[in-house]
């Protein structure tokens, strides 16, 4: 963060220096609080990375409501679990999700109760681009992984973090 000076009067400039050195003080709080928002301390265990990462998909049920299991695509990047709505239904998985970001997963066998983390990284949503082509190539499927490359569906990329450790 920078701080400007504007000497007004002796009085302001010690205002103004008095509140520089409270701001600089918790400059370091927000900096810690903005690496929690940024990452994720759970993380997937390493076999569940590789279920989700082999499958062709996962069922999710978003919010914790009534709402019901619903199969959709998913991509590991970066050891993360990564989601993106295709079709952006009003009532859909995705829209449930952004008013309520927890929900449920179902992949290898097992049920997960998540935490859905809105992605705005541009890096993160390339490679999740490049990642949709590469494991959903074959024939039919590759027209949908195209569509989720496309600004519409890139604007829905969600991270899917465990709310407990999945070891």
């Amino acid at each position: 963060m920078s701080y400007k000076h504007v000497t007004v009067s002796n009085s302001l400039q010690l205002q103004l220096s008095v509140h520089s050195v409270q701001l600089r003080a918790f400059e370091p709080k927000l900096q810690a609080i903005e690496r929690m928002r940024a990452k994720p301390k759970r993380k997937f265990s390493d076999d569940l990375l590789a279920a989700l990462r082999d499958s062709r998909g996962l069922r999710i049920r978003a919010g914790t409501g009534q709402h019901r299991f619903v199969g959709i695509w998913v991509v590991v990047v970066k050891d993360r679990a990564v989601v993106r709505s295709w079709s952006v239904q009003a009532n859909g998985w995705y829209r449930t999700l952004l008013k309520e970001p927890r929900g449920t997963i179902q992949v290898a066998n097992r049920e997960i109760a998540v935490r859905a983390i809105r992605t705005k990284s541009e890096g993160l949503r390339d490679a999740v681009d490049r990642s949709y082509l590469d494991k959903y190539s074959t024939a039919s499927a590759l027209k949908y992984a195209k569509d989720l490359g496309r600004a519409k569906s890139r604007a829905t990329t969600i991270e899917l973090v465990p709310l407990s450790s999945t070891r």
